[in-house]
């Protein structure tokens, strides 16, 4: 195989960004791409195979095209490209970087990162129910808050309902001290994390004080007519299929609803069936449903969760085989 030579330019002000401390990024790419690189001047020369140098310099073309437009280049972005270089679509990631939901309250872009996510956002648009199932880490609940906060900014809708079943993980809760508000919000902690960055405490108090914004049990939704309202129910693979149904049926006219899940981290008691698990089957011939399943690819936390969520499947798959045997 012959080894050619290729050479780009890296503008002075993106080279930190796109490198990584200690050209920590720079090294991976190397690494994973069997090339060698040498920058002098601006100037990065790419030594390898043919076909592993063409995916180099789209890799970094990519990843200077984010910095210019403003992002901080983290390793999430990183292994994206790098497993976007490997397919066809290697330019998606700067089409995914365009659509930009709303900003947080510091001012940061909240945006989908990967093509998973992209293809949520899409399904959340033009859906009027959404099921967004995947691991961990994978921006469900985050992107889902963030569409219902803009479509309550612009007035698509008068109010925000938020709402989980109230199941402990593993812990008991009820002997906490408080009121029962007190005793229910550690299960709803992460959609007030999420509101809090993206609204702004202050602003979702003032909302919340209104009856705009409302974060409760799912068991409070029994006997409602949720008109005008984003209704976003989240770790709904711990709802029981009554559950569920009850849920479904509380829909209105003008109402938009995103129904978040891991079907791999079920809180039920042992035996019983997952109210997400029975919707999907029920539910999965109706037009105006959209289903996203997001994998473990799509996870943007830390680059170690998703090799944990990717070990996980790799274990649970061989346990499958083995129990097919």
């Amino acid at each position: 195989m012959s080894i050619v030579e290729n050479i780009i330019d890296i503008p002075m002000e993106h080279e930190k960004n796109v490198f990584g401390q200690f050209d920590a990024y720079l090294k991976k790419i190397e690494r994973t791409l069997q090339v060698t690189m040498v920058n002098r001047d601006g100037a990065l020369k790419i030594i390898g195979s043919e076909p592993m140098v063409v995916r180099a310099r789209s890799v970094f073309g990519n990843l200077i095209e984010l910095s210019r437009r403003g992002n901080e280049i983290t390793e999430q972005n990183v292994d994206y490209a790098l497993s976007l270089a490997f397919t066809e679509n290697d330019h998606q990631i700067l089409e995914i970087d365009k659509d930009i939901i709303c900003r947080t309250v510091s001012g940061k872009p909240v945006k989908p990162k990967t093509m998973g996510q992209k293809q949520y956002v899409d399904a959340i648009r033009k859906k009027m129910i959404v099921f967004g199932i995947g691991p961990a880490g994978t921006g469900k609940t985050y992107l889902a808050m963030a569409m219902a906060i803009q479509a309550f900014k612009s007035g698509e809708v008068g109010r925000i309902i938020l709402t989980r079943p109230a199941i402990e993980a593993g812990e008991k809760l009820g002997f906490l001290p408080g009121d029962l508000q007190s005793k229910i919000d550690p299960y709803l902690r992460p959609l007030y994390d999420a509101l809090y960055q993206i609204m702004g405490a202050e602003s979702y108090l003032h909302n919340a004080e209104k009856g705009l914004i409302e974060v409760a049990p799912l068991a409070y939704m029994r006997g409602r007519t949720l008109d005008n309202a984003y209704i976003i129910l989240d770790e709904a693979q711990n709802t029981t299929p009554a559950q569920m149904k009850m849920f479904l049926t509380r829909i209105g006219f003008g109402s938009k609803v995103i129904i978040t899940g891991d079907q791999t981290q079920k809180d039920l008691p042992s035996g019983a069936v997952s109210g997400l698990d029975t919707a999907l089957k029920v539910l999965k011939r109706i037009d105006d449903i959209g289903f996203c399943h997001l994998s473990s690819s799509d996870v943007v936390r830390h680059p170690l969760v998703q090799k944990i969520v990717q070990a996980y499947e790799d274990y649970e798959t061989k346990g499958k085989e083995r129990r097919r045997r």
